[in-house]
C-alpha cells in the first residue's frame, strides 16, 4: 500500500525554514514507495523516528534504507525498541550507514536544536528514558524539536519540559482506526490517546509504514510526515 503524505508547517523563532521528511517504523517494509515520495518531495533532511530495524532477522531492508536516503541528504535517526533487537551494534551500523545517530543527544540544523531520545528496549518496554539529558536539552536557547519513538513518553516525561515540538511513531495509527480514532497501540493499550496527528499544538504522531503485526491495518494507511518549520511572520503559500 502506498503510504500517504501528510503535511505540518510550524512556525518559529529562527531565521531559515528547514523542511524535514519524517518516517519511522519500516519493520521491513518495502522501501521502494518511500524513496519514489522522498524524490517528489523537497525537503532538506530526513529524520528517521525508529524501528527501522524489526527483530534479529528482519533488518536488513532497514540498513538499507538507512545508506540509501543518506547518500544526498543529510539523515538524523533515534532508535525505537525493535532496533534493539538487531544482532549486533546498531549504533555503529547507524554511523556506517552515513547517518547521524541522535542517541540522547543533538545536533543544530539550520537553527534548530535537533534531539533523539532513545526509546525503552524491546525487552524492557517499562525502562525509563534518560529523564536528567532531557530536562537539560529542554534548557537550551531556541527552537527544539525532540524525535522520541514512543509518544506515550510525551506526556510522562516531556509535557512538562520546555520543548516546542515532538515528533513520534511506535503506535502504529492504532492499527484499526474508527472515526479517526485508534484501536489499540503498545505502550498505551486500548483506545490509546495519541495515534496519528497534532496533538496540543506539540506533539505529532505518524502512522509509520511496515506492519509488525499479523492483524492487517484497517482503515490506517502507512504515513510519511513532512514537517516545514518557518520563520515567524513567514506563513508557508498556500
Amino acid at each position: 500500500m502506498r503510504p500517504t503524505v501528510s503535511k505540518y508547517d510550524i512556525s518559529a523563532s529562527i531565521e531559515k525554514k528547514s523542511v524535514f521528511v519524517f518516517v519511522s517504523d519500516l519493520h521491513g517494509c518495502d522501501n521502494e514507495p518511500i524513496y519514489e515520495i522522498l524524490r517528489s518531495v523537497d525537503h532538506d533532511a530526513i529524520l528517521v523516528g525508529g524501528d527501522f530495524v524489526h527483530d534479529e532477522k528482519n533488518y536488513k531492508r532497514g540498513i538499507e534504507f538507512l545508506k540509501k536516503i543518506s547518500e544526498n541528504k543529510k539523515c538524523y535517526v533515534c532508535l525505537g525498541n525493535h532496533d534493539s533487537c538487531f544482532p549486533g551494534d546498531i549504533r555503529g551500523v547507524v554511523k556506517e550507514c552515513g547517518a547521524t545517530l541522535l542517541d540522547n543527544s543533538h545536533v543544530d540544523f539550520n537553527g534548530v536544536k535537533l534531539a533523539g531520545l532513545t526509546s525503552g528496549e524491546f525487552y524492557m518496554p517499562d525502562m525509563i528514558p534518560d529523564t536528567r539529558w532531557l530536562e537539560d536539552f529542554s534548557k537550551l536557547d531556541g527552537f527544539k524539536l525532540l524525535l522520541c519513538h514512543r509518544p506515550e513518553y510525551y506526556q510522562k516525561y516531556v509535557k512538562k519540559l520546555s520543548i516546542d515540538l515532538t515528533v513520534s511513531g511506535h503506535a502504529h495509527g492504532g492499527q484499526w482506526r474508527i472515526f479517526d480514532r485508534g484501536i489499540y497501540a503498545p505502550g498505551q493499550g486500548i483506545f490509546p490517546k495519541y495515534t496519528s496527528g497534532f496533538y496540543e499544538n506539540r506533539l505529532i504522531v505518524g502512522r509509520g509504514l511496515g506492519n509488525p503485526h499479523i492483524i492487517p491495518r484497517i482503515n490506517n494507511r502507512p504515513e510519511i510526515l513532512v514537517i516545514s518549520i518557518t520563520p515567524e511572520g513567514k506563513e508557508e503559500p498556500k
